[in-house]
């Protein structure tokens, strides 16, 4: 299992929002790079960071400093918010940007996510279902669709995506545990087709860790949890690559 430790940037700062709400930012570090150093001592491998301004102007509005990130240390970066063409996604991967994040597009223009697939390689290739009541929300959490979250994988994994961040909006920024229920169904949903769910939303604890892992998840993405300290992250590393009782190791 992956843990992905988490930086959101808005305005160039790294902040946290609770519900995906703007009216909720808070800073929660100085500096993005000194915050990736500390994530490179605890032993992550890879970061998740969010481009908020983009997510809300459909345009990269920060990717500086997710490059800088990708370029300048040894982990692997996965980045999402206002990636909305092919070119926005080659130019954060020819960037060294190890993974490119797909949301709202996966709902508005199917096609471009199946050609990004096609075009970079499914292992470069995330889609971002971020639910409300079960329903995908978009163009930063202000817009809820009609389309249900089990619906949009099936399509999406038709089109050949076979990683996918699954947050439950409503469990975003709580520190309340995630939704277990729904990501364990979407793991089993696109287990089907090789798919792999990451949670995000609501993790705090190392036992929210393990019952992901128990329940087969690939990946939980921690951001609140370890600028609050309710999460180690380098004992939630250790216990996500730890081998299971029945010799089967994860992430």
């Amino acid at each position: 299992m992956v843990i992905f430790p988490a930086i959101d940037i808005k305005g160039g700062k790294c902040v946290r929002l609770t519900k995906g709400d703007f009216s909720t930012v808070v800073k929660v570090a100085d500096n993005y790079m000194d915050t990736a150093a500390r994530f490179i001592e605890a032993g992550a491998e890879w970061i998740h960071m969010i481009d908020l301004d983009g997510a809300k102007l459909k345009q990269p509005k920060n990717a500086d400093i997710f490059l800088d990130v990708a370029r300048n240390t040894p982990l692997k970066v996965q980045v999402g918010g206002g990636i909305r063409s092919l070119e926005i996604a080659e130019s954060y991967i020819k960037g060294g940007v190890s993974r490119v994040i797909l949301g709202s597009v996966a709902v508005e223009q199917p096609e471009l996510v199946k050609n990004a697939v096609r075009e970079f390689g499914a292992q470069r290739v995330a889609v971002g279902i971020d639910a409300k009541n079960g329903m995908v929300a978009t163009n930063g959490w202000l817009e809820t669709s009609k389309v249900n979250f089990i619906s949009l994988a099936r399509e999406m994994g038709a089109a050949g995506v076979r990683y996918f961040i699954f947050t439950d909006i409503d469990k975003d920024g709580t520190l309340s545990q995630p939704n277990h229920a729904k990501t364990k169904r979407l793991q089993e949903e696109v287990a089907d087709f090789g798919g792999n769910v990451t949670a995000s939303g609501g993790i705090k604890t190392i036992n929210n860790i393990m019952t992901l892992k128990k329940n087969k998840i690939y990946g939980a993405i921690c951001g609140k949890s370890i600028y609050s300290g309710t999460l180690d992250l380098a004992k939630a590393i250790k216990k996500a690559q730890d081998v299971d009782v029945d010799g089967k190791g994860q992430g």
